[in-house]
């Protein structure tokens, strides 16, 4: 007899990229920041552990909202901060959807959503993606009319697909919320700051945002939602009590407050992408126009588990992928997150050896 839930026996779980904990690897794995966070965020940090730890922090993290709120010139009871985006999901998930509800998300992208709406005894659908990464709307439309949640990365993972807002708004479901997943926002050649929250359909929309990846804070685990007050205050019921403790509270404190850090990364990193693309065509790859901080690479011989664990033996690591296609056919390739310029010329080196 199992003491698990049948829900829970069922699932897989949710398996994150590799963490070596050795030193010595070039990581082009998680999508990291390569850059360290603000100067500011680190004297944060230090302050907060020689404050009162003893005590609680902020239920409701009132500064954080206030900074948050401004980047998206809404008032700060817009804002949920959390755990991480991936807490800012969870606590969605656990508000708006029942057991045995529908939950759709478009594919391939963050396969988490699925292992979320598992937990929650939901079922969930998945939008098959063209093989451009565009919508087939006619196909989508039906599977969203039954959904209570609609979950979209955008821009989206693994192939950096930024879409249009006239595709996301195609995408509301006709009852229930249109989650957009923004953890690669501050990457995009135009950054996002929540124009749709603002249209008429934005009462039934989430934004949700992490501190991991433009703002180097993936070790903080700090993130936050950004929606209409009615549905705040709904899912302020859900979240824990003491959700971001003290230290992390006052790293993103700083790092909200420093903007000219994260920007100038951001630059960089869309810089050294864009030198990634180019070196990655030349050599023969097929690579999809990203708004991340990573770059999709196909290759026309394929071979692309073989490039990965031939990477990984000169402790190179990148993500290799594979997704069930529409027609029973695997899609598989290498999201190839955009390091440092010197880690890329590692990187780029050992591909022309390999290649």
């Amino acid at each position: 007899m199992s003491l698990f839930r049948p829900d829970i026996e069922r699932i897989a779980g949710y398996v994150p990229g590799e963490q070596p904990r050795e030193t010595g690897w070039v990581k082009l794995n998680t999508n990291e920041n390569p850059y360290p966070p603000s100067p500011k965020v680190v004297a944060a940090i230090e302050a907060a552990a020689h404050a009162r730890l003893n005590v609680y922090p902020d239920p409701l993290s009132t500064r954080f909202r206030q900074l948050a709120a401004e980047l998206f010139n809404v008032e700060p009871d817009w804002i949920l901060p959390a755990n991480g985006s991936d807490e800012n999901l969870t606590i969605i998930m656990r508000t708006f959807v029942d057991p045995k509800e529908q939950v759709a998300y478009p594919y391939p992208s963050y396969i988490l959503y699925e292992t979320l709406a598992e937990i929650q005894g939901a079922s969930w659908v998945r939008l098959q993606l063209n093989a451009d990464w565009s919508w087939n709307r006619d196909a989508c439309r039906p599977l969203i009319e039954n959904s209570k949640l609609v979950l979209v990365p955008n821009p989206n993972s693994p192939s950096g697909t930024r879409w249009s807002d006239d595709d996301i708004l195609a995408l509301l479901p006709p009852n229930g919320v249109l989650v957009l997943d923004e953890a690669y926002g501050d990457f995009c050649d135009d950054p996002h700051s929540g124009e749709l929250l603002q249209s008429d359909a934005g009462k039934r929309i989430i934004i949700t945002r992490t501190l991991s990846k433009s703002y180097s804070l993936a070790g903080i685990r700090m993130g936050f939602s950004v929606a209409h007050p009615d549905l705040t205050r709904g899912m302020l019921k859900v979240k824990d009590s003491y959700n971001c403790n003290t230290l992390s509270l006052a790293a993103g404190v700083a790092a909200l407050e420093d903007q000219q850090w994260m920007k100038d990364n951001a630059a960089r990193i869309r810089q050294s992408r864009s030198t990634l693309t180019a070196s990655l065509s030349e050599l023969g790859f097929e690579v999809e126009t990203s708004q991340a901080n990573f770059v999709w690479a196909t290759h026309p011989e394929g071979r692309h588990q073989q490039i990965f664990e031939e990477l990984k033996n000169r402790k190179i690591l990148v993500r290799y992928m594979r997704f069930a296609g529409a027609d029973e056919n695997e899609i598989d390739g290498l999201r190839i997150t955009v390091g440092t310029d010197d880690e890329l010329g590692t990187f780029i080196n050992a591909m022309r050896e390999i290649v």
